[in-house]
């Protein structure tokens, strides 16, 4: 289990802290923060690279395949239905789209590098996004 918490410290500044590892979030000037640090997307996007980078060095250890490197990139989008070429034909309105770029660089075989661009959709953090997630909200107050 993975637990995080945060604190407003000032502003739209805030302190996050799993127990061990501390780190910020903020928004940019121009929505009224400060920018010390990436905004609630840009973490959620990081999460998503960074697993996605693990989860392909790690298969490739498992498997004892040479990996000279793996870079990801995401991009978060709110776009409308009509323009998503990828649609159901069914979704109106507003939809939220993220959209991966995924290097690898190794020594590679066609029948490893097809392999692995499965396991680049497949780290932990994907599967939880692209399956949907069920939330138990709480507040409490004072």
């Amino acid at each position: 289990m993975s637990q995080v918490s945060a604190e407003l410290t000032s502003g739209t500044a805030v302190s996050i802290t799993n127990g061990r590892h501390h780190w910020r979030a903020d928004e940019p000037g121009d929505a009224g923060g400060t920018d010390k640090g990436p905004n609630p997307y840009d973490l959620l996007l990081g999460s998503l690279a960074a697993c996605t980078c693990i989860t392909i060095a790690m298969y490739c250890r498992h498997k004892g395949m040479t990996l000279h490197s793996v870079k990801a990139s995401f991009e978060f989008e709110n776009i409308h239905a009509d323009d998503c070429e990828d649609c159901d034909g069914e979704t109106t309105g507003l939809i939220e789209r993220i959209t991966s770029s995924v290097h690898i660089s190794g020594d590679f075989d066609e029948p490893q590098k097809k392999r692995l661009a499965q396991i680049a959709t497949r780290c932990p953090v994907h599967k939880t996004m692209a399956n949907g997630i069920r939330f138990r909200d709480n507040a409490t107050f004072d």
